[in-house]
């Protein structure tokens, strides 16, 4: 778990625009809201790789997401539940389920129902919210950081400068192979 939060904090300082780390972000709490055991939830997966959005940061939100999901669920069982009995898509959901492969996607879970329809209304927010988030740090508070004595000293620490050398030999390695 260390080495994922450490990676979190080399994205926020990274190259990476903050509108694929919100993004990635974002996607990982609309897939962690869903339940993983249909096919609904892999092909929204497969879709995430054809998209500019950081993968480590969805990943970890995926992870961390699933393990509040479960403080979730009540809530996104009553609204699965509301969207499963609306009269107006009653004969959407009847043609959906009468498909060769649309039953496989769980879409009349009401769990399904209840994350997908959560996770795509607070796509947006979320979204901008970590946006927001993203270039406040990168602004504020990451020159703060930076200049901090703590930090300075550590820079100091022996250990500390041979992972620093490692950690730039490894991006210049990365690098010269794209």
């Amino acid at each position: 778990m260390l080495k994922r939060l450490v990676r979190l904090v080399m994205a926020l300082n990274s190259n990476a625009k903050a509108s694929q780390l919100a993004a990635g972000f974002a996607c990982g709490l609309l897939l962690a809201m869903v339940p993983s055991n249909n096919l609904l939830w892999l092909m929204m997966f497969i879709l995430t790789f054809f998209l500019k959005i950081h993968r480590g940061m969805q990943l970890l939100m995926i992870a961390l997401f699933k393990l509040l999901a479960p403080l979730a669920s009540v809530w996104l069982d009553r609204l699965g539940w509301a969207v499963l009995r609306l009269e107006s898509l009653q004969g959407l959901f009847t043609d959906l389920y009468n498909l060769p492969i649309a039953p496989l996607t769980r879409f009349n879970n009401t769990l399904v129902a209840g994350g997908l329809m959560a996770g795509f209304v607070l796509w947006i927010p979320v979204f901008l919210l970590v946006l927001g988030l993203v270039k406040l740090y990168r602004a504020r508070l990451a020159p703060l950081i930076v200049d901090s004595k703590f930090v300075k000293h550590l820079k100091k620490l022996p250990l500390v400068q041979k992972i620093a050398v490692l950690a730039s030999k490894a991006v210049v390695v990365v690098r010269s192979e794209a």
